[in-house]
């Protein structure tokens, strides 16, 4: 398998902006269909229809939750998460409430991600925790690592993309020496070319998450990413 493959296949295409519309969501999911990519990660208000643009394709729905911020409440993380499946979404990005992190309450991190990581579970969904590493110091970044696979969660995941710098290789580093071989994980922010791609593939990392794939498997071109 060549780099662009293996690149492919671990892409989570990210159609995130606020002001994403209808028409935007369609035609980014078209525009990456033809690559055996692993999922289009969408709003969750935008959940069902990107099911409905995907049927019969083998990639993944995967969506948001507690996006960007984190600080909705447990419950409304649950909420979200269920009505999420409900809509088709296979994944879930789940943002870690930040602010309880930094404040040393590690009970309620736990808590958070657990409760989504159950109900996620039960329905044979899987669960990548955000963690924010532009917000966090070192010892946190590896804190919350910890909590996450402590609450079952299936993979560990730099950034937003919308809370300062994005993924970087020394945080990869970071994140996979603070978990087992059980967690896997996820860059995302700021991954805009196939080199760079590659270099957070051969660093550990198992998805990456993007809103620029087709410049990046279309290795030479302009990025014509809108930037949705």
């Amino acid at each position: 398998m060549n780099i662009k493959n293996i690149v492919a296949s671990a892409i989570d295409h990210a159609v995130l902006k606020p002001e994403v519309t209808d028409f935007h969501l369609e035609r980014e999911i078209n525009s990456v269909k033809k690559y055996n990519i692993a999922s289009v990660c969408v709003k969750p208000c935008h959940v069902k229809l990107a099911a409905d643009i995907l049927k019969g394709s083998k990639i993944l729905v995967s969506t948001v939750i507690g996006f960007p911020h984190g600080t909705t409440t447990t419950k409304c993380k649950v909420a979200e998460s269920i009505e999420a499946i409900e809509n088709g979404a296979k994944e879930l990005d789940m943002v870690i409430n930040i602010g309880k992190l930094i404040s040393g309450d590690y009970e309620y991190v736990k808590k958070d991600i657990s409760e989504v990581v159950k109900c996620a579970h039960k329905r044979n969904v899987i669960v990548k925790v955000i963690i924010e590493t532009a917000l966090l110091n070192d010892e946190q970044k590896v804190q919350a690592c910890k909590i996450a696979e402590e609450a079952g969660a299936d993979f560990v995941k730099t950034s937003t993309g919308f809370n300062g710098k994005g993924a970087e290789l020394s945080d990869i580093a970071l994140m996979k020496d603070a978990v087992s071989s059980k967690v896997k994980i996820k860059a995302s922010g700021g991954i805009k070319t196939l080199e760079q791609a590659a270099k957070f593939i051969d660093a550990g990392c198992s998805r990456l998450g993007t809103s620029s794939t087709v410049a990046i498997l279309e290795d030479g071109l302009a990025d014509t990413d809108t930037a949705y």
